[in-house]
């Protein structure tokens, strides 16, 4: 037996934040990031919707990239002492995780992050409140997924927490909120979405719900995603709902190990100043895992039809799957976004040079290899690696080389 859960509505096109006026409650806490929603009217739209709406509402405001378990706890205490019976999350990926993980702990004020990160192990939500999730980037699809990445700053590590309960009750996807993304933050959240699309297809847990989600998300990635980055704004509406596809997809048919390695190596280099993007991970390692899996006949196979139906050509198995991977670079080189971890800038534009040192990543390999095969991710990729396979392929992705085992 096999699970397909989705939030209960999802509101989309232009104008769809209006939905808010429509949700019955007392309090509403708003959890939202560094500004750009305040900035460009949104975060006052909400709250005005809301207050229309019969609540009394409160912010909790400046949630950071790669959100950390501190930033988690500390919303957690402002919704304990608010006491919401809605909890709106707009913004990127990082409010919106962020507040998942409020959310639980708000709901168990016991629970450690450690049990958080039990897969498919949190306790029943909505006790309390329910959740809102307001998108304004295209790619994490955390507004209908059931999962959350959070960061601990102590270990180097990004941790995603995994589970059915924390799939929002309502989501937004409004593609007005969208056209303020800057141009490189396009490029890295529709890598994350296109590696999602591909992850969810070649998955062990894929099925015939989410096949035609990850597809269709495929096809419409490869005609928007490059003329959103050039500014094509009908493009970078379509991408919007593409990304929420890709996220339909993988929030049931689970992702691999592309994210496994972009979570274990996000954060594990930040003593040097930076950290490696999640999608320009993503865009990076995905051509390098497609040559790995594909040493799985099944796994070839399914990237075999992707190749198929972005129409990329190809006579056997083994060119399709070449000619996927060459596309897939070809979009990176079209996104400015670098092959490999040697040439990733601390600004993640490629470069000569890259802010990783050779000898600090050798010297951290075998531990974030064996971070990333104990990742949540891993258990659905088509091949499980083994540590020393992690580390090659790792290897791989530090100095763009081909994968041949």
């Amino acid at each position: 037996m096999a699970r397909f859960t989705l939030p209960r509505d999802l509101y989309h096109g232009k104008g769809a934040m209006e939905a808010l006026k429509t949700l019955p409650g007392k309090r509403a806490m708003i959890c939202v990031g560094g500004g750009s929603m305040k900035r460009f009217g949104f975060l006052d739209k909400a709250v005005a919707y809301l207050k229309e709406a019969g609540m009394e509402v409160e912010l909790f405001e400046g949630i950071e990239p790669d959100p950390s378990v501190d930033t988690v706890m500390k919303g957690a205490a402002a919704m304990e002492k608010f006491q919401p019976d809605w909890i709106v999350a707009m913004g990127g990926g990082s409010p919106i995780d962020a507040a998942k993980a409020m959310w639980i702990k708000y709901e168990y004020p016991e629970i450690t992050f450690e049990e958080m990160c039990k897969v498919f192990g949190i306790p029943p939500l909505r006790r309390k409140a329910r959740f809102c999730a307001i998108s304004s980037t295209s790619g994490t699809a955390t507004e209908v997924t059931a999962f959350s990445v959070i960061t601990d700053y102590q270990k180097g590590i990004k941790y995603p927490l995994a589970d059915f309960e924390i799939t929002p009750d309502v989501a937004i996807v409004d593609p007005d909120l969208a056209e303020t993304m800057p141009k490189k933050l396009v490029a890295h959240t529709g890598m994350d979405a296109m590696t999602h699309a591909i992850e969810a297809y070649v998955s062990t847990a894929n099925c015939d719900y989410t096949d035609p989600l990850a597809l269709h998300a495929i096809k419409m990635i490869q005609a928007d995603l490059v003329g959103s980055y050039n500014g094509d704004m009908e493009k970078r509406d379509a991408m919007h709902n593409a990304q929420c596809l890709a996220g339909r997809a993988f929030s049931n048919a689970l992702l691999g190990i592309v994210h496994s390695m972009a979570h274990k190596t996000g954060a594990a280099f930040a003593d040097y100043g930076a950290h490696i993007i999640h999608g320009a991970a993503n865009a990076m390692y995905l051509p390098k895992v497609i040559a790995f899996n594909a040493k799985d006949a099944t796994a070839a196979k399914r990237y075999a039809e992707i190749a198929d139906f972005m129409k990329l050509g190809g006579s056997t198995v083994e060119e399709k799957v070449a000619l996927l991977i060459a596309y897939l670079r070809k979009m990176n080189d079209d996104l400015n976004i670098p092959q490999c971890i040697q040439h990733y800038g601390a600004d993640s534009y490629p470069c000569e040079q890259g802010f990783v040192p050779e000898e600090v990543f050798l010297e951290r390999l075998p531990e974030i290899a064996k971070n990333a095969i104990g990742d949540a991710c891993t258990g659905s990729n088509p091949r499980q690696p083994s540590q020393e396979e992690m580390e090659k392929l790792l290897k791989c992705c530090y100095y763009d080389t081909e994968v041949d085992f």
